[in-house]
């Protein structure tokens, strides 16, 4: 063999070398990408299920969020409603009795008997008390009770005829009201010290 017959042979061995070098590094390279394929599947798969969440989540929070303004804006506008209409009822209430005060006032120009338009008066206070005490209104009777001031405003103060009067209301000079159990006007009282 000559020379050149070997170096012939030789670049032959070096090109197919090469060859294999670079089928080996090819297989290589489709390895990996075939494995980075395989992991970011997995990992696209999570990231796809995590944005459908957020989506999710945000469309249920622009519900919510809808929906707390609507129940917002109505009970706004309920309360001003009741705060607008809230008598209602107790007028309703009032009403027949100012009727009732009415034909009194007719009947008082033609009545001669005095005791018998007092009497006629007196069913109608009597029955506007009743109407209010319906509508949740109490009226305080302080007289002989001890001196309150959450109930009661003192406008005299007076000697105590007794020792165990001291302290105590002795007379009413405008009567107090409760409405449900709160004081809306102190009755205003003399008081014995």
């Amino acid at each position: 063999m000559s020379t050149q017959e070997n170096h012939n042979v030789e670049e032959e061995m070096a090109k197919q070398e090469e060859t294999v070098t670079e089928n080996a590094e090819q297989q290589a390279a489709a390895e990996a990408a075939e494995e980075q394929q395989e992991v970011a599947d997995p990992v696209m798969q999570e990231l796809k299920a995590a944005k459908a969440t957020i989506e999710e989540q945000k469309d249920k929070y622009l519900r919510l969020s809808a929906e707390f303004d609507n129940y917002r804006k109505r009970t706004l506008k309920e309360k001003a409603e009741l705060i607008k209409n809230g008598g209602e009822k107790a007028i309703s209430a009032i009403l027949p009795i100012l009727d009732d005060l009415e034909r009194a006032l007719q009947n008082m120009q033609k009545a001669d008997d005095v005791k018998a338009m007092y009497e006629g008066i007196d069913l109608i206070y009597q029955k506007f008390l009743k109407g209010l005490s319906q509508e949740g209104l109490q009226k305080m009777e302080p007289v002989g009770e001890a001196f309150d001031t959450d109930y009661h405003e003192a406008v005299a103060l007076v000697p105590a005829p007794s020792e165990d009067q001291k302290g105590k209301v002795l007379d009413c000079v405008q009567t107090g009201y409760k409405l449900n159990d709160k004081v809306i006007r102190h009755a205003k009282v003399v008081v014995a010290q």
